[in-house]
């Protein structure tokens, strides 16, 4: 067993060339800037989406935004899941997202998946995104979910926009969700954690450059960073329900789960934070194909099974 345990403590060697696949990649003097800057995500265009057997997808348009909600064929679950994207708040919907929508159901059971295309910065600032994601979790309420059969799940600031929203909703008494599932969650706008210094030259994705999209403040604008709807970090979190927590050795956004994770666990609420070792930002868009990423993906579905039944 400890032999098992150690080993899935260290870096894969498939984990270790894709990060250094994405590191020379990055490393390009045109394409490597963009894709850090997230120039190049702004401008992405991707091939309709093709959804998969045994699912429907239907496009719901709110006033401000427009709702992707996904349905298994075949399932009945009572429990839903809403999912806020990444992108650091100036990417919007993508086709690796509605993955993620199909992989959350599957996981919980054929659950309903609800992914928001929220609005993003520079011409959408803060509250924009904040504001879309508390639209779409009433729509939940008034769909007939209570709080406790609904999850909260975001990648990157997707991740960070989870935790201001269970803020958001705790400070006005408004029902709460099951659980929080948080990929590499942005939580901390003004960038004062340790890994900004000590993952400066080992991020593969954000590293050795400040023009980079955790630099980028076009979504706070003029408002203060600390605030905790734009920074979680700097928020209560008595009150909240479990999270989950993964994210990577080597990310400069490392600090932003170690912190929030360390004071939610001071202030009672039952966190597990899991740094895969040697793995990069958001690394389980590889789904299957790493092992890192499939065993997080397994973890996921474990805390969605374990919340199903009682607290972890």
């Amino acid at each position: 067993m400890a032999h098992k345990e150690k080993k899935e403590q260290e870096v894969s060697a498939q984990g270790a060339i894709v990060r250094e696949l994405i590191a020379h990649f990055t490393s390009d003097l045109l394409i490597g800037k963009k894709f850090k800057n997230g120039e190049f995500r702004k401008k992405l265009t991707e091939p309709p989406w093709s959804v998969p057997d045994g699912f429907l997808l239907t496009e719901i348009q709110m006033e401000e935004f427009t709702m992707e909600w996904l349905t298994a064929k075949t399932k009945n679950s009572k429990r839903v899941l809403l999912q806020l994207h990444g992108g650091g708040y100036i990417g919007a919907m993508r086709n690796a997202y509605r993955n993620f929508a199909v992989a959350y159901s599957e996981l919980g059971d054929g659950m309903p998946v609800l992914s928001i295309d929220y609005r993003v910065a520079p011409k959408h600032p803060y509250p924009a995104a904040l504001e879309d994601a508390v639209s779409a979790y009433h729509w939940l309420l008034l769909k007939g979910y209570e709080g406790d059969k609904i999850f909260l799940a975001g990648d990157s600031a997707g991740g960070g926009l989870a935790l201001a929203l269970v803020m958001y909703l705790k400070d006005r008494g408004e029902p709460l969700p099951r659980g929080i599932i948080a990929m590499s969650p942005w939580t901390d706008m003004t960038a004062s954690g340790e890994s900004y210094q000590t993952n400066y030259e080992k991020d593969p994705l954000f590293g050795r450059t400040k023009d980079s999209m955790i630099y980028n403040r076009e979504y706070v604008g003029l408002e203060n960073p600390k605030n905790p709807y734009i920074s979680p970090l700097f928020g209560d979190f008595t009150g909240f329900p479990p999270m989950l927590i993964q994210t990577g050795s080597y990310e400069m956004l490392l600090s932003d789960s170690e912190l929030v994770a360390k004071k939610a666990k001071e202030q009672g609420v039952k966190v597990r934070l899991h740094v895969y070792e040697g793995m990069f930002h958001v690394f389980q868009m590889a789904m299957q194909h790493m092992p890192e990423s499939r065993l997080a993906w397994k973890e996921i579905g474990k805390f969605l099974e374990l919340l199903g039944e009682s607290e972890i």
